[in-house]
């Protein structure tokens, strides 16, 4: 199979999805003759024309709310937010119109849309381009959110959400955008990863949402990761030696809650590890879980790795979000008698 970036491998599926389906249309800011900040739409205006992918102008809300409305007319809208930072404005639009829409109606009218969004750290971005949202998301019913960790996936994940007939968050990672990742450097490192997290499948393939895949089998301990922290998960594991395993969710909502229950009660010990900040964050939501679903099995408490609760500090993100060490000596914590 050819080896693409994840930034590659998402084109490449709307590429597949805009060639089966002339109701996939893809706008945002700068994603038309531009190719998107990233290029994650760079040819597809050229190839599909200006009425398929075009760019819109600079308002979330009102990007968001026409794909609301765009779905609800019978297209099925691919738009990208520049920024996960810059969804403020059109956070109304996600909650009040796109979640709702199948209830408030009856089910007479569904919201088939996606809403990429660049997400995390990690390329000093500062406050307002480095963000890890996905909690504001995953506590809103009607909505999914996907977070992949590696190009395969991204396109596998990034077809089955334009294919859902409700809407999907699909949060994209930024440092994972143009290799793979050995979980300590600022940049991909080089060659492929011995794992060759870069093989994409051509043409159309799809990935369920709700199902989790075991990226690192082990026996000591369950750790539950997704996006950019699996790769730190692996480091940490890596170097201290533990028996890890390593879940990778893909899919925050739907969740695969049977894997993780499987793991749990197998390994009697779990951390959980995300990039966004600890208070509320969705790793709160997983370390009840694990209580509620394996207490009995647990042989330690569930212990969360996460972001600092503060403001994202730029000069200070590489110490801001979880490192190895930082998960390294979780790992040991719980492995404690």
């Amino acid at each position: 199979m050819p080896r693409k970036t994840m930034i590659e491998a998402i084109r490449d599926g709307m590429d597949v999805m805009m060639e089966r389906d002339d109701n996939v249309v893809v706008f945002g800011e700068d994603v038309g003759f531009f190719g998107g900040v990233f290029r994650a739409t760079q040819g597809l205006q050229a190839k599909y024309g200006k009425s398929r992918c075009f760019d819109a102008p600079i308002s979330e809300l009102g990007i968001v709310g026409s794909a609301v409305g765009m779905a609800a007319y019978g297209l099925r809208p691919c738009v990208e937010i520049q920024f996960a930072d810059y969804m403020y404005p059109a956070y109304d639009q996600i909650v009040s119109e796109a979640a709702r829409m199948r209830y408030r109606s009856n089910g007479q009218f569904t919201c088939p849309m996606v809403v990429r969004m660049p997400t995390g750290g990690g390329i000093f971005g500062g406050q307002t381009h480095s963000q890890s949202p996905e909690a504001l998301f995953t506590h809103v019913a009607g909505l999914k959110t996907v977070m992949p960790s590696n190009p395969s996936d991204a396109k596998g994940l990034l077809i089955s959400a334009i294919e859902d007939p409700d809407p999907v968050i699909f949060l994209e990672p930024k440092r994972l955008y143009n290799g793979p990742f050995d979980g300590h450097h600022e940049r991909p490192v080089t060659p492929w990863s011995k794992h060759e997290l870069g093989e994409v499948a051509d043409g159309y393939y799809t990935i369920p949402l709700g199902k989790a895949a075991i990226r690192r089998v082990g026996s000591a301990i369950t750790v539950l990761a997704y996006g950019t922290m699996v790769y730190v998960a692996e480091a940490a594991a890596n170097e201290t030696g533990i028996d890890a395993e390593i879940i990778d969710l893909r899919s925050l909502v739907p969740l695969d809650i049977e894997a993780i229950e499987a793991s749990v009660r197998k390994t009697g010990r779990c951390i959980v590890v995300h990039e966004a900040t600890l208070t509320s964050g969705f790793g709160a939501e997983l370390s009840a879980l694990v209580q509620e679903t394996c207490f009995y099995h647990l042989e330690a408490p569930v212990a969360r790795v996460a972001g600092w609760d503060t403001p994202y500090p730029h000069a200070q993100e590489w110490d801001y979000f979880p490192g190895p060490s930082r998960v390294g000596q979780a790992l040991l914590n719980a492995m404690e008698p």
